[in-house]
């Protein structure tokens, strides 16, 4: 059975400088793809939530971007403002100091304020910055979103010191089990890096190269 790559990639513009031009080329790619999800920032959902009302195209969100560092009123904030603009998807970053303070506590109710706030509108992707974890902290990670009800781990925001890596897909799908996504973000720029974190587990991409992963499919008549 042949994989429907299209439908597992979210295809992303997060830099500060994006004009509406660029967007409305992402969302049009999107379409024109099949792509799961445009993935923008919060002053963009609007507008991609109208330009994509006439196809399957879903709209995601980063909320805490790219620190992780606001408190959680503001991420619950920012989540019913997100949706209420038209975002079905949110992509959190968690509070990596905490995790590293071990204040799990702290950790997982940050995840699950998001959670609720969302509940019934967005599902939830759980962004853990992989980069700047130990293994056993990746591990805490993916346990404390399984534990505040999160719909997915993601790898990376693309904004630190590192990306995806296949490694930490198979890591992240040991920890969270069948049930949940994993979506590998961060230098993920062909169909190669894409086929190698589905092969170790991620079950959505987070891309800025969606269309050169399926101009490759494309031009790759064993896929």
């Amino acid at each position: 059975m042949k994989t429907n790559y299209a439908s597992m990639i979210d295809h992303t513009l997060l830099k500060a400088e994006a004009t509406k031009e660029q967007i409305e080329k992402l969302c049009a790619e999107a379409k024109e793809f099949g792509f799961a999800s445009v993935c923008v920032n919060p002053t963009w959902v609007k507008y991609c939530s109208e330009l994509l009302q006439d196809s399957n195209v879903l709209v995601c969100t980063v909320i805490g971007f790219p620190l992780g560092a606001n408190t959680t009123a503001v991420k619950v904030f920012e989540t019913k403002d997100a949706i209420a603009n038209g975002a079905q998807e949110v992509d959190m970053v968690i509070n990596i100091g905490a995790l590293k303070d071990q204040n799990f506590e702290l950790v997982q109710a940050d995840i699950a304020a998001v959670v609720e706030a969302a509940k019934g509108s967005a599902i939830v992707k759980v962004i853990i910055e992989t980069c700047l974890l130990t293994e056993e902290e990746k591990v805490k990670a993916c346990e404390l979103s399984v534990a505040a009800g999160a719909d997915f781990v993601k790898t990376s925001t693309g904004f630190s010191t590192g990306g995806a890596t296949a490694e930490d897909i198979a890591l992240m799908r040991k920890t969270v089990g069948p049930e949940l996504g994993v979506k590998a973000s961060g230098g993920v720029r062909s169909l190669e890096d894409m086929q190698k974190m589905v092969e170790a587990g991620a079950t959505r991409i987070g891309a800025s190269s969606g269309v050169a992963i399926m101009k490759g499919l494309i031009a790759d008549s064993n896929y």
